[in-house]
């Protein structure tokens, strides 16, 4: 057993200061890592010691300067004296390139091995691997195959968190599909393979938590359900999931327990699924920590970062199976900083006054603080909320009052739409599959308790009963330019609908193009969003150009119209800092 004393955590954010708490907890000592845009975050002063990481001395906001510089972290890990480095999840978590080095330096990696990460931190090797191990997967297909059923999914075979995926209903989208998904994924990822796959419309996404150490102990954690997804990215977790029956739990269990023993598994992962009414089938497995581990942690009252540490530093399994026991249920939601009426276009700018919620039974994973700056380098989750009951119901209405405690000011974030989803009726009855979001984007949501008539909460003025006032929502310089750029008319002027990088432009003065046709496309908080001609017509101007950055409602193409008369150009506020 190798002894940890000093933990460098290769992340930022929430999840560096949820390793922070821990280490702290076992007498470890940590070291925060950051780039020049987190150089105020809070993460840096949490830890005992912080090293700055970048390339050189020029800027090292951009991921691949900083947490996603293999070289810059292992510079920090020597420079600090670290024994043991902790990915977190997202940016170098489940790269085997990393791992390696860590184990070349000498560093404990908190993490599975780098041939495990490998094999089954990619979707296309983690099929095989899974058809080894008898568990079902999903048909697949060639970009080409004559013999394809839409709809499909197209998706990156390495990463995950919803980045290089695109449904596509008809044939004549795919290659733009396969092009988008491939710019997407190489930009998240560094690896632009992709997966084509059956598309399962009303499917719910339903993980297992796994745990395994280095003397072939292998135990499930129990199972959460992650259906409430936009864009292909979580929004509401829960556990235990609330509409499979326990033969179909049982099932599911065995299989993640099966391919975790199967590939000889080591640390803690997750193994996803679709369950498609009483079928379920692999999508992939994660080969870390999870976001949404916190309503495992709830549920069965373990800490998974402890025994993260503990499996890595060589220490046996300190429980069996049988000693793993859910008790009630917990939710979680993610808090992002995202325009949810507006298509959740991802917002950046400097926050005004944060309170987040108090309470028995209420969890906050956050690092977002009053007056903090919400960079545009980064993913926009902003913060997790989590809930824990006895019930689901009452786990329900425990998350419902935390998100009205939770104020956040200045920056437009998807508190109202939390609220919206999970008061639902919807929710409640657990009828929310993994696209419902998607095909319902105008969020037709019902209230769980129906009115009879008029009453005070129509006025929408923040009036509650047995409760004070809502806070005002106010609207910021960014909220005011997202809602005019969303509801100008089709006037020929396409601008840009958040802060972002140019990444394609497809068009040129000139050229004619049709309605809806793709214009370009725009990259922020690592996702991309195609921009599209509003009718049909000829390019007037174009002032957009590859690796361009620019603000939101920034003008970047001029559609006249067909008959080449030009538009006319709506006045739109211009982009300042919402502060």
């Amino acid at each position: 057993m190798s002894d940890i004393t000093k933990i460098l955590i290769a992340n930022r954010g929430e999840i560096a200061l949820r390793v922070i708490r821990t280490a702290r907890a076992m007498g470890i000592r940590t070291v925060a890592v950051y780039s020049d845009a987190d150089r105020d975050a809070a993460h840096v002063t949490a830890a005992d010691e912080a090293v700055r990481i970048g390339a050189d001395d020029s800027d090292s906001s951009a991921p691949t300067a900083s947490y996603l510089n293999i070289d810059a972290l292992m510079d920090a890990a020597k420079e600090s004296g670290a024994d043991a480095v902790h990915p977190g999840y997202g940016f170098l978590s489940e790269r085997a390139a990393f791992a390696r080095a860590c184990g070349d330096a000498g560093l404990i990696f908190i993490g599975p091995p780098p041939d495990v990460i490998e094999a089954m931190g990619r979707k296309d090797y983690a099929r095989r691997i899974a058809e080894q191990a008898e568990v079902p997967v999903l048909p697949t297909y060639q970009a080409d195959d004559p013999n394809m059923h839409l709809p499909v999914l197209v998706k990156a075979a390495a990463g995950g968190g919803g980045k290089g995926m695109r449904i596509v209903r008809n044939a004549a989208d795919l290659p733009d599909a396969l092009a988008a998904a491939r710019r997407e994924a190489e930009s998240a990822f560094g690896d632009g393979t992709l997966l084509v796959e059956r598309y399962v419309e009303h499917g719910r996404h339903v993980e297992v938590q796994v745990l395994a150490d280095v003397y072939g102990t292998v135990l499930h954690l129990g199972e959460r359900d992650c259906s409430a997804q936009r864009r292909h990215q979580k929004v509401v977790e829960e556990s235990p999931a609330p509409t499979i029956c326990a033969d179909l739990r049982e099932r599911l269990l065995s299989a993640a327990v099966r391919l975790t023993a199967h590939v000889n598994y080591v640390n803690a992962g997750t193994v996803e699924f679709l369950v498609s009414d009483d079928e379920f089938f692999l999508l992939e497995m994660n080969t870390r920590l999870q976001v949404e581990h916190p309503v495992t942690e709830l549920v069965t009252g373990l800490d998974l970062v402890e025994l993260q540490i503990r499996i890595a530093a060589g220490e046996r399994m300190p429980l069996r199976q049988e000693e793993v026991t859910s008790r009630g249920h917990a939710i979680e939601v993610r808090v992002y900083a995202e325009d949810a009426e507006h298509g959740f276009l991802p917002q950046a700018g400097r926050a005004g006054v944060v309170r987040w919620p108090r309470g028995e039974g209420v969890r906050v994973d956050a690092a977002l603080r009053s007056f903090d700056e919400v960079s545009p380098w980064y993913d926009p989750m902003i913060g997790k909320v989590t809930s824990h009951g006895p019930d689901r119901e009452s786990a329900r209405q425990a998350i419902l009052g935390a998100l009205a405690e939770t104020r956040i000011d200045c920056l437009t974030t998807n508190l109202a739409f939390l609220a919206t989803l999970v008061g639902s009726a919807q929710f409640a009855d657990a009828a929310i599959d993994t696209s419902w979001l998607d095909r319902h984007p105008d969020l037709p949501f019902h209230p769980r308790l129906g009115a009879d008539g008029p009453t005070p909460f129509d006025l929408r003025d923040g009036w509650r009963l047995a409760g004070p006032p809502l806070p005002a929502r106010a609207l910021t310089a960014q909220s005011r330019v997202a809602a005019a750029v969303a509801s100008a008319p089709a006037d020929g002027v396409v601008r840009a609908p958040m802060p972002g990088t140019v990444i394609t432009v497809k068009v040129a003065a000139g050229q004619r193009v049709s309605a809806g046709e793709p214009l370009g496309a725009l990259e922020a908080m690592k996702m991309e969003h195609t921009l599209t001609a509003p009718h049909e017509g000829v390019v007037a101007s174009v002032a957009a150009a590859v690796g361009q950055q620019v603000p939101i409602g920034a003008e970047l193409f001029v559609i006249d119209t067909a008959s080449g008369n030009p538009a006319p150009t709506a006045e739109v506020p211009a982009s300042k800092d919402p502060s």
